[in-house]
């Protein structure tokens, strides 16, 4: 670089850091006191709780509220059905846990009316009181949680149901009662009945004097004479009862409170961001939302249960409770770029689902509430070029099953299944098997024919219908960009580069962007690999921050009742109408691109790159080492890239590599209120088939 260059740089940073300091100011408190536990917990916003929680634990305790949401919650609810203490976040089908029911009770009423006086809740801590002079505390540590009920009146009792679960999912339970302790196992149907999970459970009571059973699966419980404090302790595990028991711990409330939080804020600082403190809460409190999944189920000694239903034992941990068909794009990505040791483990339990009998969805046997797992061989393949360890010889049999049974019955299923097959022909070629490769890729790029059939002819009335010829929550328009593995064929099939973008330009001219569902997230960043990458730069912008149209929804088509506003919001209803949350997937995408990083093809170890909505972001990376990102000429009307350099060299490619980044170094962004029409479209990352 010129010596002139760099001072230019230099001076420009400066004065713009004067400038922002002097009227932003940025706080260095922990990330937990800017996390909002309440975001997305109103109404089909995100379907999201305020539970007690703690991080990659299928154990959170929650609210239990009438009505309730998928996660069990509805913040402008009033009245209070008690405690629960599983669920995924953001998941379709009415949702998946809502296990073990714990009601606070005044004389051994079980239809004591529990109305919400105040609530509040940070992460791995919940409180509330309510109108009747109950009040209620919830912590949880990894597979271990405490509550603590303080009663002013009445006689002190909780009423448990062990059968309760969301949308009447309860299988089977089992339990036996010895002195002030209760211990057994719970059987659900999990996510859209599909499938069943099994959690031993141990739950010890404090103070109680009598535990009587009402039915076959609901106890009363009473408190000692006089007593005006109940405290439950409750331990998880994926095994038996006797790992349950041993999660219990005799630690306080408090201590295990800020225990939890201790842990949260190693994990969320593990980024810093610098900027306006409304773009800072909300990207902490996304970021917090992007940790809850997958649930480490291995106990500490390494025993852990199988799909299949058999124990096992490794010295990796284990994680279960799957939502990959949707956070393949947005949230594996980002674990694998920011966290890589817990990352290492989750690729590794991902494998070994195919060793115990891997299906779409949930298995009979599953350990933990899950959802799907549809492109797992893309998450493998990714991890793969990413430099973490994948074994494919050992579940080189399931692999190729898995292709035979994938369909194509839809339009929708034929791209999705031709992705897989492109993972399938790179993995099998990474592991020298050159004519299982060939056969692959040569189904991969059979989805061309399926792409002419179904998706280039734009004149047809029904493009823009959701569903429309069998498809899955998504219109002819917006899957007709899923093919992220060959963007330079897809590009041929509209008729050249100039067609494509064009294209492009009509499909967000015309509204036809659905940020409320995950089958077109990718396609605002497809200007990045064509001549005009400054449109994916503003796009991203709006998107993050701005106002903007949406006129699709996951129950209707185009036309009624569009959505006018941010998409993005920190409060309750956070998210646009019915965009749920789906396991940290939407939670991850904002994040990622708040960064200004954007996975280009999930199967390829690249990252796009654009303009951060921060002043500055650190990655704090392994081995004392840091990625920096900064931008120069930092205003909140400044997103386009003016120019770039990594590691004090100029770079005109709007590309990093996973590589790069988790070498550490430092990128300096110039930003402008106006394109510079040639940056980044030299040096191209421009994912194809042919090569």
């Amino acid at each position: 670089m010129k010596k002139s260059a760099l001072a230019l740089i230099i001076v420009s940073f400066l004065l713009s850091s004067f400038s922002y300091a002097q009227n932003k100011k940025i706080t260095t408190a922990l990330p937990t006191s800017k996390v909002n536990v309440f975001l997305g917990t109103s109404g089909d916003h995100g379907q999201m709780s305020p539970a007690a929680s703690s991080p990659f634990n299928m154990m959170s305790i929650s609210p239990q509220t009438y009505p309730h949401i998928h996660a069990g919650y509805e913040f402008l609810a009033k009245e209070f059905l008690g405690f629960t203490h599983t669920r995924i976040e953001g998941v379709g089908c009415l949702g998946s846990g809502g296990n073990i029911l714990v009601k606070p009770i005044l004389n051994k009423k079980i239809d004591t009316e529990l109305l919400k006086k105040t609530e509040k809740a940070s992460p791995g801590s919940y409180a509330v009181t309510f109108a009747n002079g109950i009040e209620a505390k919830m912590q949880v540590q990894h597979n271990f949680g405490i509550h603590e009920y303080q009663f002013s009146q009445g006689q002190a009792g909780l009423y448990i149901d062990l059968s309760y679960a969301f949308v009447d999912r309860f299988v089977a339970e089992e339990h036996e009662i010895l002195g002030n302790t209760i211990s057994g196992w719970v059987e659900t149907k999990t996510t859209c009945d599909k499938g069943i999970y099994r959690i031993y459970y141990a739950i010890e009571i404090t103070n109680s004097s009598n535990i009587v059973a009402i039915d076959r699966h609901r106890l009363l419980v009473e408190g000692n004479k006089g007593a005006t404090k109940l405290e439950v302790r409750i331990g998880f595990s994926s095994v038996d009862v006797a790992y349950a028991k041993a999660q219990i711990q005799p630690v306080s409330g408090s201590v295990m409170a800020a225990q939890t939080k201790s842990e949260w804020d190693k994990l969320l600082s593990t980024i810093i961001v610098e900027g306006e403190k409304e773009r800072v809460d909300l990207f902490y409190s996304l970021l917090y939302r992007g940790l809850q999944a997958p649930f480490l189920i291995s106990e500490k000694d390494g025993t852990y249960a199988a799909i299949d239903g058999s124990i096992q034992n490794t010295k990796d941990p284990v994680y279960n409770g799957w939502a990959i068909w949707d956070n393949y794009r947005e949230q594996l990505p980002l674990l694998s770029l920011i966290y890589p040791q817990k990352y290492s483990a989750i690729i590794k339990s991902i494998a070994n689902l195919y060793v115990y009998g891997k299906n779409n969805w949930a298995t009979q046997h599953e350990p933990s509430p899950t959802v799907r797992t549809e492109h797992a061989v893309v998450v493998l393949l990714d991890a793969y070029k990413k430099g973490y360890g994948v074994d494919f010889s050992r579940i080189k049999d399931s692999l190729i099953a898995e292709g035979n049974r994938l369909e194509y019955n839809s339009p929708d299923k034929a791209l999705e299944s031709s992705y897989d097959n492109w993972a399938l022909s790179e993995i099998f070629k990474i592991t020298k098997d050159v004519e299982l490769s060939q056969k692959y890729r040569t189904k991969a790029a059979e989805y061309k024919d399926y792409w002419k059939k179904d998706f280039a002819d734009l004149s047809k009335n029904d493009i823009d219908k959701m569903p429309a010829r069998g498809m899955y929550q998504g219109t002819v328009w917006q899957y007709r960009w899923l093919v992220p593995y060959d963007i330079k064929g897809l590009k041929d099939l509209c008729g050249g580069e100039d067609r494509f973008i064009s294209q492009l330009d009509q499909f967000f001219g015309y509204d036809n962007y659905n940020h409320a569902n995950q089958p077109d997230l990718q396609v605002p960043g497809l200007y990045n690999a064509s001549k005009q990458p400054w449109k994916s730069q503003k796009l991203f912008r709006e998107l993050l921050l701005d106002t903007v149209v949406q006129s699709y929804f996951n129950d209707n088509s185009k036309g009624i009742d569009s959505y006018i506003g941010r998409i993005y919001k920190n409060e309750p209803q956070a998210y646009v109408r019915t965009m749920d949350d789906d396991a940290g997937t939407m939670s991850s995408w904002f994040v990622l691109r708040s960064m200004g990083l954007s996975a280009a093809n999930v199967g390829d170890p690249i990252y796009y790159v654009t303009a951060p909505i921060f002043r500055k972001v650190i990655l704090q990376l392994e081995d004392k080492k840091t990625f920096t990102i900064e931008v120069t000429n930092y205003n909140k009307d400044c997103f386009y890239i003016q120019s770039a350099w990594l590691n004090g060299k100029k770079i005109n490619r709007n590309w990093l590599s996973q590589q790069e980044i988790r070498d550490g170094g430092q990128l300096i962004i110039e930003t402008g209120s106006k394109p510079n029409l040639s940056w980044g479209i030299s040096d191209q990352f421009i994912s194809t088939l042919d090569k």
